[in-house]
């Protein structure tokens, strides 16, 4: 198939918090040697912010290297992060715990961050970088053992495999260095990885799932600035995760709910847990009088350093939460996200200018050593893990030991292990009974999906490939009770025929926001999440 191709000096996969700070540098670091270099950005989502979501509060260290005059230049920053509230709920009390140093707000602020991308968007087209929303880089073009760039996708291929009347080839946009910035689990991150060897198979990255609505509150009831976070109820002290609520924008509540993927109960379910949570006694109040505008759910890294691969390779590197740098205690990522983008921008426009241009861009991960990024996560490596080593309390006790006493300076490092291998068998396991939605403070998946603006052509390519078909009645039917159709907060795997005896897994695609969780959770790794078709998926708004 003849392609056309189009070149550039530096090429970026997504257009998030990191490949957008990486633009803006990349064309900074260019201005200020007196050079010009061609930067373009593909973005799948059908505008930039659409596929973009988190909690979100903001640090603004990165912004402030990045654009010190952000708030002159129109940044969509507008509520201060104030009162810090830490709950540990049981089943029917909470109880407000001192706020852990890491999660103090003071500084931060509550945002929109799909609006935070949509408007660095506009600052780097200013500058000159190409956006293209809409389109999907679904290869990795290779030549010589170096990567050389990117192709989109086809459009217009059915679901049978042939071309449709609007039929377009893919696009080959070559660079000679290329950023990744995919966020979690991106499709060719996963690749990249195996490719190139970059995984030490004895560090692996282990995430969780975070699910958010979007609420509109009565003014009387609004409090501008307000984080509050908990732990405990409803998750039993084997399983990790809480919540987050904030008060923001005009008379806006930002309510989610996250939890560890390497939980072990195969009758869990993170959507119904959120639901349910709501329900409790400290927190229903929130919501009294409130109307539900938007959700959506994203999976997220939690691994932290320790799960940080090799983030360079021939040809380009890896950056933003495609790498890994969410910082678990503080809660927050798109500082260092952006960080690594700067940074590995940084070294693209000094291998550009050099006489002899390095195939690899080894000063990315040196200067990210040598940058605020490093001992920040360093810091923070050992929290996550023990509470999957010893459970709600011992993690607990721990992370006031190392927080408090050792300051994040212990001689040891806690390893992750594999969360698909987590799940205890269906028999083994206790199922859980979630109560029914009211329609009012809790929902049902598909009216959720609803809310956020998803759809995707019915008549392509399925998107979430069975690497063996078998498995889903084999292995996921008969011994985990297909715990796809709980973990996935859409509503996409479904099994039919289980009461006449014969199961068969159907798999809704139209319904997928792109939260990969399938692509992580599924028991044998038998789910792969591949890109749709350009423009497909979420709107997120102003998620």
């Amino acid at each position: 198939m003849d392609r056309e191709a189009m070149e550039y000096d530096l090429v970026i996969v997504g257009a998030g918090p990191s490949g957008l700070a990486a633009a803006i540098r990349a064309k900074q670091a260019a201005a200020a040697e007196g050079r010009e270099i061609s930067v373009c950005v593909l973005e799948k989502g059908s505008e930039v912010g659409a596929h973009i979501l988190s909690g979100a509060v903001l640090e603004p260290r990165a912004l402030d290297e990045l654009l010190p005059d952000w708030q002159a230049l129109g940044a969509p920053l507008t509520t201060k992060a104030g009162d810090d509230w830490f709950l540990f709920l049981t089943e029917k009390r909470a109880f407000r715990l001192p706020t852990p140093p890491q999660m103090h707000n003071d500084g931060n602020w509550i945002i929109s961050l799909g609006s935070l991308c949509r408007w660095l968007g506009q600052q780097a087209e200013a500058l000159g970088v190409e956006i293209y929303p809409g389109f999907a880089a679904a290869e990795i073009l290779i030549e010589e053992g170096r990567v050389v760039g990117v192709a989109t996708g086809e459009q217009g291929i059915a679901r049978d495999g042939s071309r449709k009347p609007d039929w377009q080839p893919g696009m080959e946009l070559r660079a000679p260095y290329t950023l990744f910035a995919e966020g979690c689990r991106g499709s060719l991150t996963k690749s990249l990885e195996l490719q190139f060897g970059l995984r030490d198979p004895n560090a692996p990255q282990t995430y969780a799932i975070g699910i958010k609505e979007l609420w509109e509150v009565p003014a009387g009831r609004h409090n501008p600035g307000l984080a509050l976070h908990s732990i405990g109820w409803p998750l039993k002290s084997d399983t990790y995760g809480g919540s987050f609520l904030y008060h923001w924008g005009e008379n806006l509540m930002s309510f989610g709910f996250v939890i560890g993927l390497d939980y072990p109960n195969p009758y869990l379910s993170p959507f119904d847990e959120m639901q349910r949570f709501k329900t409790h006694p400290a927190m229903a109040d929130y919501f009294k009088g409130a109307r539900r505008v938007g959700y959506g759910a994203r999976a997220l890294n939690e691994g932290g350093l320790q799960a940080i691969p090799r983030l360079v390779f021939p040809g380009g590197a890896l950056i933003g939460c495609g790498a890994g740098f969410l910082n678990v205690p503080k809660i927050k990522g798109t500082h260092t996200a952006m960080k690594s983008g700067m940074l590995a921008a940084e070294a693209v426009v000094a291998a550009l200018g050099a006489d002899d241009r390095p195939a690899t861009l080894e000063a990315y991960p040196r200067a990210l050593e040598a940058s605020w990024v490093w001992p920040e996560l360093k810091a923070s490596r050992n929290i996550r893990p023990a509470f999957a080593r010893w459970g709600l309390w011992g993690g607990l006790a721990y992370s006031g030991l190392d927080t408090y006493v050792l300051r994040g300076r212990a001689p040891w490092t806690f390893k992750h292990h594999k969360d698909h291998e987590s799940l205890t068998p269906a028999a083994e396991a206790t199922p859980i009974a979630y109560p029914r939605p009211d329609g009012v403070l809790t929902f049902d998946r598909l009216s959720s999906v609803f809310l956020s603006n998803t759809n995707h052509e019915e008549d392509q390519p399925g998107h979430l490939k069975l690497a063996d078909p078998s498995r889903a009645v084999a292995v996921n039917w008969e011994r985990f009770r297909s715990p796809e159709t709980r973990y996935c907060p859409a509503g996409v795997y479904e099994i039919v025929g289980a009461e006449e005896g014969k199961p068969a897994l159907v798999i809704n695609a139209q319904n997928c926001v792109h939260c990969k969780t399938c692509d992580i959770k599924d028991p044998t790794q038998n789910i792969n999440w591949v890109t749709p078709e350009g423009g497909g998926g979420p709107v997120y708004g102003t998620m």
